[in-house]
């Protein structure tokens, strides 16, 4: 896949502030890992530009990626041309919290 066959990567607010948040309340109890947070979500979202539909429909046309070293998962929606983040949520958080976010 060449860069010009790459959808291109939205993320939402919602998703930004989720990702920051986390990472924050990581890096609060012990130095250093949020940025290890910060590294598997940037795994995931380099998972699901090179393989969009990795992850599997959850609900309605929201795809779920579950990151490798932390409890969340990373929910996108997978449409021709641009993969939009949505949020990424703990998997012991209601399923509305996520389902709210599904287009």
């Amino acid at each position: 896949m060449n860069n010009r066959d790459t959808p291109r990567l939205i993320i939402s607010r919602a998703a930004k502030l989720d990702i920051n948040d986390i990472a924050r309340w990581y890096d609060m109890r012990a130095a250093g890992r949020g940025e290890e947070f910060l590294a598997d979500v940037d795994d995931a979202v380099a998972q699901v530009r090179r393989f969009p539909e990795s992850g599997p429909l959850v609900y309605r046309s929201l795809r779920g990626l579950v990151l490798q070293e932390f409890p969340y998962t990373l929910f996108y929606v997978y449409e021709p041309g641009r993969i939009r983040v949505l949020g990424v949520i703990h998997w012991r958080r209601d399923p509305e919290v996520w389902q709210a976010r599904a287009p």
